[in-house]
């Protein structure tokens, strides 16, 4: 694969994952959403069929990894470094574009976000916070914790998606790239209650720095102090997995 097949795959995939994880949570949070408070469960869905699209749609252009995480551990693990940096530049790429395009889908709600009053301009109240649309943000605020529950929830995401190289016609069925999607929703249900499960670097800074400049009314902050805990848990995580399984298999 060229360096330019790689780039503008991992480009359009990851916009598609993020537009389609980043819109499922304004989906389920912001105020004049037909799908307000549909839970949790919606949105580890809502994010496990952006893998499913995005991952299909990148996968004969890139591979479809979509994830700095990943690309690390298949670094790690295969000793191939040379076109590393085309994809974790694809990826941040993507995963900007995708929080923007999530944002234009939802511009009316954004531009809603405002303090309302009961019964004038649907339920009262203050306004939505914002960033939880873009990037994680962790329930309980613990630094070592939250770092150590993105280390192991990317191992459990990324030992997985190395090993399914090497069972014996995933890869010719098509049927991977299914498998992943159903485990990134795994990972969110049962992993991702602490701190939102990012698992991947390029998902939680590229949003977040979309978030950052764009001009929704009453955004709050971009919580920058939390943010190297997304982007170095999970390179952690994949690296780990790499050694992982490079040691066991």
């Amino acid at each position: 694969m060229s360096d330019g097949d790689i780039f503008t795959g991992e480009v359009i995939g990851t916009a598609i994952l993020i537009l389609f994880g980043a819109g499922v949570c304004a989906a389920v949070t912001l105020r004049h959403s037909k799908a307000r408070a549909s839970g949790w469960i919606v949105i580890a869905f809502g994010w496990g069929f952006g893998v499913l699209a995005g991952a299909y749609t990148a996968a004969p252009l890139s591979g479809g990894q979509l994830n700095p995480a990943v690309t690390i551990g298949i670094a790690v693990d295969t000793g191939k470094w040379g076109k590393v940096w085309v994809y974790l530049l694809g990826q941040i790429v993507g995963a900007m574009l995708g929080a923007v395009l999530a944002y234009l889908v939802y511009l009316a709600q954004f531009r809603a976000n405002v303090p309302t009053e009961a019964g004038t301009d649907g339920p009262g109240g203050e306004p939505v916070p914002t960033l939880g649309v873009f990037s994680t943000v962790p329930e309980i605020r613990d630094p070592v914790a939250n770092l150590v529950t993105e280390i192991i929830a990317t191992v459990a995401l990324v030992l997985p998606v190395l090993a399914f190289g090497l069972t014996e016609g995933l890869g010719e069925s098509g049927i991977t790239v299914l498998i992943v999607s159903l485990l990134v929703v795994g990972i969110g249900l049962s992993l991702g209650g602490p701190t939102g499960y990012a698992v991947n670097p390029a998902r939680d800074l590229g949003p977040r720095l979309v978030h950052t400049f764009l001009p929704i009314p009453n955004k709050g902050g971009s919580d920058w102090g939390y943010a190297w805990i997304p982007v170095v848990g999970p390179l952690i995580g994949g690296a780990l997995a790499g050694l992982l399984y490079h040691a066991a298999f």
